[in-house]
């Protein structure tokens, strides 16, 4: 039975002697949806079994979302519940949201009473509203993490009873309460911060030949159809140019990319890079959306031209693209526009070393790399008293 101050006193069968040991935490992370959300979710739970080898984690995620694959794949356990998030750009689509909403706070109650968490950690998806709002409404401590530089409305909601809220942007207090507001920065994995791959290594993994300027084109973790269309659409200026491609497509358009790779040795792609690292490594230039993978770009220095998904709610990878931009740690073109302009902004800044370089520069300068210690240390505090 539990006893006063955490405690768990158990008796043998005699009742001839008591046995105490403290009681070990349990936290629940809430998330994903793509990879910006659950790679950070990850260094956030190696970083509090850094600190504490004795914590219990659980993972909440949506059914269907990779975060059901790549959670496991990382050692741990996850729990699906059945929710999605507003479609913004087809409202049909959202007819089922209510019944969703309502079912998934019965899954997360029976998630809650079996695993009896004594803290939840939300870092943005479909999962964390849900989770959040019932560990508030049970008074268990409640952290969020806020991976943009303009705070998404539901996680305004949760900051109002929110223990702390970490934002890996400054100026958060127009969204949060000051007093219980964090700038941690943004938690990057352990294999981007730690990468020792040479540039040499990196292009022999793709199988691409050094002397040559690589672009490494990413739509995240699902790809985006702009970027991958206009790339498509700019093979032949690219490969007149000598530019190598490194290409993450995502799923949907993993086939004709691999028509291209499969003509030219200037191109490798796939739906999914596992091994961020290499890539990385091999790229002089980043083509990106501006989500949370922009703390990463920071993380490895390399000269970026973002394109921000313009669905994205409140507009926010427009607005994460545009602190770069400002201090000249970045490029930026509107999604409408890359199919005219990104392949000859590519070759531009393939072309342009010195720029290159003062980007490199830049972005470096915004590079956080200890935010899942700082993050995981703060929950612990609160957690210990």
């Amino acid at each position: 039975m539990a006893g006063p101050g955490g405690l768990l006193i158990v008796a043998n069968f005699s009742f001839s002697h008591l046995h105490i040991c403290t009681l070990s935490k349990r936290i629940i992370i809430a998330g994903g949806g793509t990879g910006g959300h659950i790679f950070p979710a990850i260094a956030i739970a190696n970083a509090l079994r850094k600190q504490d080898p004795d914590i219990s984690v659980l993972f909440v995620g949506a059914k269907g979302k990779m975060e059901m694959e790549k959670v496991p794949e990382a050692g741990y356990r996850i729990e699906g519940i059945d929710i999605a998030g507003f479609n913004r750009s087809s409202l049909i689509k959202n007819i089922g949201l209510p019944y969703k909403l309502i079912k998934s706070f019965f899954q997360v109650r029976r998630i809650f009473s079996a695993f009896k968490p004594d803290a939840a950690v939300g870092v943005g998806g479909y999962s964390t509203f849900p989770v959040l709002r019932y560990a508030q409404a049970k008074g268990i401590p409640s952290f969020i993490h806020e991976s943009n530089s303009y705070a998404g409305k539901s996680n305004i909601l949760l900051g109002k009873k929110a223990t702390r809220i970490f934002a890996a942007s400054d100026g958060m207090e127009k969204f949060f309460p000051a007093g219980r507001l964090m700038h941690t920065g943004n938690p990057v994995r352990a294999e981007v911060i730690g990468n020792r791959i040479s540039k040499t290594e990196a292009l022999a993994f793709f199988g691409l030949e050094p002397g040559r300027t690589t672009v490494f084109i990413t739509g995240g973790s699902l790809g985006a159809k702009s970027i991958n269309e206009a790339i498509d659409a700019g093979i032949p200026l690219l490969k007149k140019n000598q530019v190598q491609l490194i290409w993450q497509t995502g799923k949907t358009f993993a086939a004709k990319a691999a028509e291209h790779a499969a003509e030219s040795s200037l191109i490798w792609s796939n739906q999914f890079i596992a091994k961020i690292g290499y890539a990385y490594a091999a790229a002089d230039i980043v083509v990106s959306r501006s989500g949370s993978t922009l703390y990463e770009l920071c993380a490895v220095k390399k000269p970026v031209i973002f394109v921000p998904y313009p669905y994205a709610a409140e507009d926010h990878q427009t607005v994460n693209a545009r602190h770069l931009v400002d201090k000249h740690a970045a490029l930026m073109i509107p999604d409408k526009e890359a199919g005219q302009k990104l392949v000859n902004a590519v070759i531009a800044l393939a072309g342009n070393r010195a720029e290159q370089e003062l980007l490199k520069e830049n972005i470096g300068k915004l590079a956080i790399t200890d935010a899942d210690e700082k993050i995981a240390t703060e929950i612990l505090k609160v957690l210990h008293g």
